[in-house]
């Protein structure tokens, strides 16, 4: 099973992806948990990401694109994987088609979380505020001026994505905003169509 995850930030991606995780047993790809990994790390995409990250900008299409394609060739993908927070931009959504051909692959389904924006600034604020309180440390893109310059960027490079998809006929869309267990079960009958 090969899937992609959309939506703007703090839809609840990253929840979905990991309950598919342990439905299908097939790897989460999320680009910023990569990212953030190489960050972390220290890596030379590390050093460059951070700035764009920390400013709540989008890395750049050549970086994304070939942590992506180093991913999918690693054996725990190779049963399928579900990527999350990417594609960002159509031109992503192309190049990813273009790899995955060239990988002799094909994606199963597109799954769009449909959320109220408005809505989603307090799910943000809410999710800072319980990693504090569960002892963690709170991403420095998870604050209410990072997150609006990433809804800005999310709005005019990744929203068009949908159509891309659904120009294809591989989009899905799921309503977001409902309960966790209520976009899972969605989501699982997306899937089954």
């Amino acid at each position: 099973m090969r899937l992609i995850l959309l939506g703007p930030p703090g839809a609840g991606k990253g929840t979905q992806a990991a309950r598919l995780v342990q439905k299908y047993g097939i790897p989460q790809l999320s680009t910023g948990d990569m990212l953030r990994a190489a960050v972390k790390a220290g890596s030379p995409v590390g050093v460059k990401a951070k700035a764009v990250m920390d400013a709540g900008g989008l890395v750049s299409d050549e970086i994304v694109i070939g942590i992506i394609k180093d991913r999918i060739r690693e054996p725990d993908a190779s049963r399928g994987f579900i990527l999350d927070g990417f594609p960002r931009t159509v031109a992503q959504a192309q190049a990813l088609e273009k790899l995955l051909a060239a990988e002799n692959m094909k994606l199963d389904a597109v799954v769009e979380l449909k959320v109220d924006e408005k809505a989603l600034l307090a799910r943000i604020e809410n999710r800072a505020r319980e990693t504090v309180a569960a002892g963690g440390s709170v991403r420095a893109d998870d604050n209410p001026e990072s997150f609006k310059i990433r809804l800005d960027a999310y709005r005019e490079q990744t929203a068009p994505v949908s159509a891309f998809y659904a120009s294809i006929g591989e989009l899905k869309t799921v309503d977001g905003m409902a309960a966790i267990d209520a976009v899972t079960k969605a989501i699982d009958g997306a899937l089954a169509r």
